[in-house]
């Protein structure tokens, strides 16, 4: 039961964490503790001193103060409002005109959450400024500074919006979509991925228990500390036998669990919970969900609702760039312990399997416009030239051989 538990906590902990309110909410309660903090100050000693001696800050009437928190609020209410729905309609075009798997790098663009936070707390800052104003005697005790403070936050609401709108509209371009998705799966693979080394299991001979998938969804990943820390305490060894992304059916063998001496069953419900399944194409948990992204990207350009070749070869480009990198490097295919000790092995997409699934379907998509013929024999020859180990030379004189072939059929 407690297993299941953290596991589910875990899942719904990166789920919030990645959501679009989850930075507007932590916000809007740093914001509520603000006007607490200034109400405070507002009706201390001190505060009261300092509105007794600036005449200006001294704001007395208290039918005045509403009315400025009331404008004040309905007005960002209105500009929250709008913001939100531009925000909307850029994830509708980019989900109609790209991919719909491009829409979690845009929902999670912190700097556009920021900003919706902000307009929020400021809402939360007026109506929770409102509810202390009462019809009193001596205006020292209407939250004068707080209400100044609500008028400096106005102001910066405003010119974040007027910066918020030059952002929104560059982000809905297609260069700028491409480029981010490139940029975070780049990342991505120079944190995991390592210089390309072969390393053989080394326990197979071992005898072994299999766990099996205990639901029906994607595979993403496990967690690591907890199944490496496990596996150095009772000695075992992991060989996980699907990628990561690979959607699996409830009952289907995750993996196998090696040891010499009989495991534990507390020990098999542990590591069955600490692997993830559930939806989604995160690229910060893997990077070839954005190698996915790039190509769906580049065939829905060149699909004939659309028919936008020049979309279809910025994403090819940004392809190539990927591929590059991932000629001499791969994901770490074995996790070590402290001892550096291999304990756990899941298997990784290939260089050639990246280009079988992603080339090759432009190629097919794209193969009868003559700026994808070029820009594709291009991004070929480049590649074929950074290879200086000449690894996958067969693989670009076949891919090469295809494209030229095709070429010249299309020609007759």
């Amino acid at each position: 039961m407690t297993v299941n538990l953290n596991k589910n906590l875990r899942i719904y902990y990166n789920k919030i964490t990645e959501s679009i309110a989850f930075y507007p909410a932590v916000i809007a309660i740093v914001f509520l503790f603000l006007s607490w903090m200034m109400l405070e100050l507002d009706f201390s000693s001190f505060g009261k001193e300092i509105k007794s001696n600036i005449k200006w800050l001294s704001l007395k009437d208290a039918s005045t103060a509403r009315s400025i928190i009331s404008t004040i609020a309905a007005a960002i209410i209105s500009l929250t409002v709008f913001s939100f729905s531009m925000v909307m309609i850029v994830l509708n075009q980019a989900a109609s005109q790209m991919s719909n798997r491009v829409l979690n790098s845009m929902i999670g663009n912190r700097f556009q959450q920021t900003v919706l936070g902000f307009y929020i707390g400021t809402i939360v800052y007026a109506l929770f400024l409102l509810s202390t104003i009462r019809d009193i005697t001596s205006g020292i005790y209407v939250p004068a500074l707080s209400i100044y403070l609500l008028i400096l936050l106005t102001v910066i609401d405003i010119f974040l919006f007027i910066y918020f709108l030059d952002y929104v509209t560059q982000t809905v371009k297609y260069e700028t979509v491409i480029d981010r998705v490139q940029k975070k799966t780049m990342q991505n693979m120079q944190e995991k991925c390592i210089s390309n080394e072969e390393e053989k299991i080394s326990w197979n001979d071992l005898p072994y228990v299999e766990i099996k998938a205990e639901r029906s969804d994607y595979f993403q990943g496990f967690n690591e500390k907890k199944i490496l820390e496990i596996a150095t305490k009772h000695n075992l060894y992991l060989s996980f036998l699907h990628q990561r992304s690979t959607y699996l059916l409830k009952g289907i063998v995750l993996l196998r669990l090696y040891s010499k001496n009989q495991i534990d069953k507390e020990v098999l419900l542990e590591i069955a919970a600490a692997n993830d399944f559930y939806d989604g194409q995160p690229i910060d948990r893997n990077a070839d969900y954005g190698f996915k992204q790039l190509a769906e990207i580049a065939i829905k350009a060149l699909s004939p609702g659309i028919n936008d070749p020049g979309t279809a070869v910025i994403a090819l480009h940004s392809l190539s760039d990927l591929l590059s990198f991932r000629l001499y490097h791969t994901n770490s295919e074995f996790l070590t312990d402290a001892n550096d000790i291999a304990r756990i092995y899941i298997p990784s997409s290939s260089f050639t399997e990246l280009v079988e699934n992603c080339i090759y379907p432009i190629w097919r998509y794209g193969k009868k416009d003559q700026y994808i013929q070029s820009e594709m024999k291009n991004s070929i020859q480049q590649l074929l030239a950074v290879d200086y180990k000449n690894k996958y030379s067969q693989l670009f004189d076949h891919l090469n051989n295809i494209i030229q072939k095709e070429i010249n059929e299309g020609i007759l």
